[in-house]
């Protein structure tokens, strides 16, 4: 954690009550015992154990020899057994309870917490041949699960997810006594305690599957990268490239925060560590307390929307949405993107309003040098990422099976070169003594001491586009790479600098690497009982229908309006992430409220893709953390900057509403989430249209651009923004959307699809319950092959043809049609086709002459206010 080194500053100690404050934050995430002695060491290694058990379960190592294969449930059992016992020996029941040592009845709840998820690993054979009829025993280990999990969660992420699990649990056995509109027969102890802790329906669902499979190895990778220095070398980077803008520190503060985010994956974590190095310098160059809190908390939220880790959403996208991991990165990239953009650009628009300078280079360099870092990093990163694509497909092609080898040589090769560079310029300070007011670090040695860093999330992408494997395997390559970095580079770069006692360095390399373990097994113990505990209200879903009762619920209440159900979504998204962690948050909101979107936006004639619906849910729950009044980010932000957490939490909500947009407009215009493009020259539009909106939006809300906007010039830029990040809205007024065929046009429609193509069908049908239902599918043809009735099949329907009328005969389980909740009986009304009309892009030239328009005024003011100062 960095330090002041200035004398108008303070450097942090455990007396400071500021500091006291953002202490019990962090530790809010990680556990608060600091233990000694046998127990400490116990605790360690059980840390430390538990990062070993998951690489090895994540090897190839137990197929190779033959030993210590586990299934994916026998891993779920292992990791909650962690888990739960680690929660109970980090975190004191109360804060009045012991902050050094582990009394006996929290040494009782572990090992009871544990035992009963062990249980589970050892009697598996027996529970699986009497699923459904459990024993008194089976029973009672359930239910001490079950209580002590609750406990754990209580202790781990405080009594917010406590009181939603207990309150979806005492729903299932009280469904009797509910309101009509979500009331059902309830459960006994015996099928509650069957459900939730004997099957993967709950606890052990898929959310504690992706904890164990890709989370712990994205979480491990990010703790062994701080613990090597990537943390601060990104850091130091930031500043010498952006330090010396108009407000600089701040633009460096909002990169080194996203960054770091990225690979912290908690904006909580990432407040504390980076905020309390880019607050007071933000404070020191101008900024008001609150701001410079604000840009931080908003740079750290938003590293929770970043691809790779995504605070661990994008994992549980996967298996929720049913799509490859690269693909949901592929789909969140523009929006963060250009969110970190916007924020930047808020950033600028602050140094303006308050006439900041940026700091001074020791070496003021020429605008040629300026460009020239900027262009040098930036092609780096552009060439870097074309010849690891690029020449990686290339060396698959011509050199078969080989070519891995190749490219891991390569790889290899690159390290120590890398490492070459890097002995000759000196390493980053940990400190910000580096960086003062009158001077930045120099941008090249800056860079270069660090590039090394890279490479594992080279090999990551690598394993993860290039050669399409799972996440799980694509992180313990990355992983693996990563543990020879940290082990290697520091006597490495030692020998290349000819220093003698460069051996010497393996022994901090160790210690790097152990410190690495057990700060990535001590940051999963939250996320693996938050997972666990959002498994309550899974298999609540699951066991008494819950689902099906939200929509009707929803509907009822939003009139079938999907605007008025986005804005409900959206509401209580954030009220549920003040006191949820990210992970819970986004479970339990995606599980309850994601089905209820597409269901009613497919009612209501709008084809909503699962994943924008899964990305809306995910983005509000984020936001959460700097919400007054819990904003648990904005109180760490504060406490650095000594400034009020709910002042610093209004302000950074008010830079977090370029974020709060973002998921209303990809809901409407897919092709933010890169859905729909048809060539580069739509990506390129795409893009570009994309950040002018969000600039202008940003412009509009801060009411500042050139000069003070007036109230009309703020409304015209919102206007301008939403016709360039929606610009179907006006244009379907003009053009109709699609056309409406009838049902007797099915076969031949459906013989033209190519495969990918997708049809949209309009159906009319009565559900279980006897309602009348009247919706719209879109089906996608996987398999071009084959007559009308076989392609009708391979999307999961079986068809009967009336004359001009066709109808269900039979949903195929697991189908296409059968997740879009078509039923037996239904009939097709009619067929949606994309209608033939001029690019709605043409609405994007009058919102830019209006954007030219209002720009030339704005001049035209700044050039009147310069000539009478």
């Amino acid at each position: 954690m960095a330090k002041e080194s200035t004398s108008d500053t303070e450097t942090p100690d455990s007396s400071n009550p500021d500091n006291k404050a953002i202490e019990e934050l962090l530790n809010s995430e990680t556990g608060s015992r600091v233990l000694s002695g046998f127990m400490n060491k116990l605790v360690i290694g059980l840390l430390i154990a538990w990062s070993l058990f998951q690489l090895w379960y994540a090897s190839p190592l137990p197929f190779i020899f033959n030993f210590g294969t586990l299934n994916e449930d026998q891993a779920k059992f292992i990791h909650l057994a962690f888990a739960t016992f680690l929660a109970f020996s980090l975190f004191p029941a109360t804060r009045r309870s012991s902050h050094t040592s582990i009394t006996p009845f929290d040494f009782l709840f572990g090992i009871g917490a544990a035992a009963s998820c062990l249980y589970l690993l050892i009697f598996r054979d027996s529970l699986a041949q009497r699923i459904g009829a459990p024993t008194t025993t089976d029973v009672v280990m359930a239910v001490i699960g079950m209580l002590t999990l609750l406990e754990a969660t209580r202790r781990a992420l405080g009594p917010p997810l406590l009181v939603v699990a207990v309150v979806f649990l005492a729903f299932t056995f009280g469904g009797q006594y509910m309101p009509d509109v979500i009331a059902h027969k309830g459960a006994s102890l015996n099928k509650v305690a069957s459900h939730q802790w004997l099957t993967t329906e709950g606890v052990f669902g898929v959310a504690l599957g992706v904890s164990t499979a890709f989370v712990f190895l994205f979480v491990l990778l990010g703790a062994l990268l701080d613990k090597a220095g990537a943390g601060n070398y990104l850091i130091k980077v930031s500043f010498s490239l952006l330090g010396h803008m108009r407000g600089g520190p701040a633009k460096a503060a909002v990169v080194a925060s996203g960054l770091s985010g990225i690979i912290s994956g908690s904006s909580i974590a990432n407040v504390v560590t980076t905020g309390t190095f880019t607050i007071p310098l933000m404070k020191r160059v101008g900024f008001p307390a609150t701001k410079a809190g604000a840009v931080e908390v908003a740079a750290s939220t938003n590293g929770q929307l970043t691809p790779p880790i995504m605070g661990a959403a994008a994992f549980l996208m996967v298996e929720y949405v049913g799509i490859p991991y690269i693909e949901v990165i592929k789909h969140a990239i523009l929006p963060s993107l250009i969110s970190y953009i916007a924020l930047i650009y808020i950033v600028h628009l602050e140094a303006l309003k308050l006439n900041m300078k940026g700091i001074e280079r020791l070496h003021k360099p020429t605008v040629a040098q300026r460009m020239l870092s900027w262009m040098t990093t930036t092609l780096i990163m552009l060439v870097l990422g074309a010849v690891v694509y690029y020449g990686s497909t290339f060396l698959e092609s011509t050199l078969g099976g080989a070519g891995y080898l190749v490219m891991l040589a390569a790889i290899v090769v690159s390290y120590f070169l890398l490492l070459k560079l890097s002995a000759s310029y000196p390493d980053p300070k940990e400190d910000d003594s580096s960086i003062e007011l009158d001077h930045l670090p120099e941008p090249r040695p800056t860079v270069f001491s660090g590039l090394y860093f890279g490479l594992p999330i080279v090999v990551l992408l690598w394993a993860l586009a290039v050669k399409q494997y799972s996440p799980q395997q694509s992180a313990f390559y990355a992983v693996v790479f990563l543990i020879a970095v940290v082990l290697t580079h520091r006597p490495i770069k030692a020998w290349f600098r000819g220093e003698s006692d460069w051996s010497s360095q393996f022994k901090v390399c160790w210690h790097d690497f152990i410190e690495g373990l057990i700060t990535g097994a001590r940051n999963m113990v939250g996320i693996g009982i938050a997972t666990a505990a959002a498994g309550i209200i899974v298999g609540t879903v699951t066991l008494t229908g819950l689902g099906q009762m939200m929509t009707e619920f929803v509907e009822f209440i939003s009139g079938g309006n999907l605007i008025l159900i986005l804005i409900f979504t959206a509401v209580i998204c954030i009220v549920l992430g003040m006191g949820l962690p990210t992970t819970a948050n986004y479970i339990v909101v995606s599980t309850l409220m994601a089905p209820v979107i597409v269901s009613l936006g497919a009612e209501n004639g709008l084809i909503v893709p699962l994943i924008a619906v899964h990305l809306f849910v995910f983005y509000f729950g984020i936001l959460a953390d700097d919400t007054p009044p819990v904003g648990l980010a904005a109180f760490a932000a504060a406490a650095i900057g000594r400034a009020d957490p709910i002042k610093t939490g209004i302000q950074g909500f008010t830079y977090d509403i370029r974020t709060a947009i973002l998921p209303f407009m990809f809901i409407f215009n897919t092709q933010l989430l890169l859905i729909g493009l048809t060539s580069v020259f739509d990506l390129i539009v795409t893009v570009v249209s994309a950040i002018i909106a969000i600039l202008v939006f940003s412009a509009a809300t801060q009411g500042y651009w050139f000069v003070k906007t007036r109230l009309w010039e703020t409304a015209a830029l919102l206007l301008i923004a939403f016709s360039l990040f929606r610009p179907g809205y006006w244009w379907d007024m003009v053009y109709p959307p699609s056309t409406h065929l009838p049902p007797a046009q099915l076969e031949t429609q459906i013989s033209q699809l190519n495969a990918g193509e997708f049809i949209q069908l309009n159906f009319q049908g009565m559900t279980i319950k006897g309602d009348e239902v009247s919706k719209t599918v879109s089906l996608q043809l996987d398999d071009a092959s084959g007559d009308a009735t076989q392609r009708l099949e391979s999307m999961g329907l079986m068809m009967t043809q009336d004359g001009d009328r066709w109808l269900v005969d039979l949903v195929i389980f697991g189908s296409q049609a059968e997740r879009s909740g078509v039923d037996f009986g239904w009939e097709i009304t009619g067929i949606q086709m994309q209608a033939d009309r001029p690019p709605k892009e043409l609405v994007f030239i009058p919102a830019l002459l209006l954007l030219i328009f209002i720009g030339w005024l704005q001049k035209h003011r700044e050039r009147e206010e310069l000539a009478t100062a």
